[in-house]
């Protein structure tokens, strides 16, 4: 059977080549019929054919463009403005305080009590920028800092969870992103690997912290900017009450952890340090708590290796775990003025502070954590 199927198919392909050379002898075949990218009409034989086709009638409809008047049409304006602000509430070991009524907040704008239409509390994905000053003022190569600021960053990245959103940001005389924005801890990794041997002997912090906010300002949720730096701002473009300014505007809120702490103090206790560099050095704590506090964050000048643990959770509990607060201002004026926010935990029985006791009835002592104003918008024209 099998041998009967083989000869019928080498019979087969005789024919074919066969047919083949016959075409090969005869040349192309003519009026092979209509080419396929454009068929050919075929001409019409009767007088009838050649008549146009019927048209068919139209369906009238009711919607003519024509009718419709533009002024008829209504029109929608809102004035109405909402403004939301993230509220921390802390005890003294930086705990969050869950569970606070909603009628005990009370917030101020420019002194006046607003009135609150919403609280809410949740936990949400974060979106966090790591700004790390890498310089070769103080980071030099295998120095205690240089140890220091390495360890502080690898330790913070190791507390975030897998959703969290990270960039990180190394600045000396400029800014550099050495990852953007990812949920990718690998790509965090590879950034963290560039830094071994910083390049320049400035330190611009009002630079790098503008130039952070200012990206992060269009970013929707929760966000926030962790610095980790001397706070020493050697050569910025900007001075500091115009880097004040432009954080205020961007609502960024600013976790900044003081390097170089202890190294400070033994030099200091040793008299190798003279008047002019302490001076600078408090006066940069002074501006890492000013960022800080005004833009509704925290500010940690830890001492000690074993204080870090505790810092980052204080930061991972005031990051995540929020009261967001929203209300429709009372001044409704669009004249693009700063207007200073207070926000306080009340009585509204007594209208006093509101006093918090913990599950042994004991008072607690607590702060509430909050941006310190916010920009109004101006009138579109």
């Amino acid at each position: 059977m099998r041998a009967r199927n083989l000869c019928i198919l080498c019979a087969a392909a005789l024919l074919s080549l066969a047919g083949l050379l016959i075409a090969q002898q005869q040349g192309p075949i003519g009026n092979t019929g209509p080419t396929v990218a454009r068929p050919r009409k075929a001409d019409p034989d009767t007088p009838e054919e050649r008549k146009a086709p019927e048209e068919l009638p139209k369906i009238p409809s009711q919607y003519k463009r024509d009718k419709i008047d533009i002024e008829t049409l209504p029109t929608f304006k809102s004035d109405v403005d909402v403004v939301t602000v993230d509220v921390a509430v802390l005890n003294n070991k930086g705990q969050f305080i869950p569970g606070i009524p909603a009628g005990n907040f009370r917030i101020l704008e420019d002194n006046v009590p607003q009135k609150i239409t919403d609280v809410k509390m949740g936990e949400a994905p974060m979106t966090v920028a790591l700004v790390i000053e890498f310089s070769n003022l103080f980071q030099q190569y295998w120095s205690y800092t240089w140890y220091q600021t390495l360890q502080a960053a690898f330790g913070f990245i190791s507390t975030l969870k897998p959703e969290d959103f990270l960039a990180i940001v190394a600045y000396d005389i400029r800014p550099e992103i050495l990852s953007d924005f990812s949920t990718d801890r690998m790509k965090a990794q590879e950034a963290m690997r560039r830094l071994t041997t910083p390049g320049f002997s400035e330190s611009n912090l009002y630079d790098a912290l503008t130039d952070t906010a200012d990206r992060m300002s269009e970013i929707e949720g929760r966000k926030a900017i962790v610095v980790l730096s001397s706070g020493v701002d050697t050569f910025s473009k900007q001075t500091f009450d115009e880097c004040r300014k432009k954080l205020q505007r961007a609502g960024v809120p600013i976790y900044a952890v003081g390097l170089m702490q202890a190294i400070r103090e033994r030099y200091d206790a040793m008299g190798a340090m003279g008047s002019i560099q302490r001076m600078d050095f408090l006066q940069a704590d002074n501006q890492m708590r000013t960022f800080a506090k005004e833009s509704g964050g925290q500010s940690f000048f830890p001492r000690f290796e074993a204080e870090m643990p505790a810092i980052f959770g204080a930061i991972h509990q005031a990051m995540r775990n929020q009261y967001v607060l929203t209300y429709s201002p009372s001044n409704k004026a669009h004249d693009g003025t700063y207007r200073k926010l207070k926000v306080e935990l009340v009585n509204p029985a007594t209208n006093e502070p509101l006093a918090i006791k913990d599950e042994k009835s004991k008072p607690v002592k607590y702060s509430v954590v909050a941006k310190s104003g916010y920009k109004a918008p101006r009138a579109v024209e």
